[in-house]
């Protein structure tokens, strides 16, 4: 798997780099994954690492393990749902809602500018 740079957001250009997938699979993926959500500010796509990880993790569905794009869907779903299921431990949840606090600070940000 390729490295991610340690950044909150990254441009479409990037993930493409970092990813090898052109800007029109990304955006045709958008429509097919729901949980490859970016945010948009000045109609530019901003991606967080989750998403990169994510894409990179429905590359391998489809190009490595010849997954359909319906069967990604689903084993991305059924992913998604048992790191769900698991409880917060220690300091996860107070850790959890602080990069929620920053991420909101930095939408507000990006917003007002």
């Amino acid at each position: 798997m390729p490295s991610i740079p340690d950044k909150r957001y990254f441009r479409i250009g990037e993930v493409s780099k970092i990813t090898g997938l052109e800007p029109y699979i990304l955006r045709y993926w958008e429509s097919e994954f729901d949980e490859i959500r970016p945010h948009r500010s000045n109609k530019q796509r901003l991606y967080k690492k989750k998403d990169v990880e994510l894409i990179l993790r429905i590359k391998q569905l489809l190009y490595e393990e010849k997954f359909t794009i319906s069967g990604a869907r689903k084993k991305i779903r059924e992913e998604g749902s048992r790191q769900l299921e698991m409880p917060f431990t220690g300091g996860a949840l107070q850790k959890a809602l602080e990069e929620i606090e920053r991420e909101l600070i930095d939408i507000k940000r990006l917003l007002d500018s």
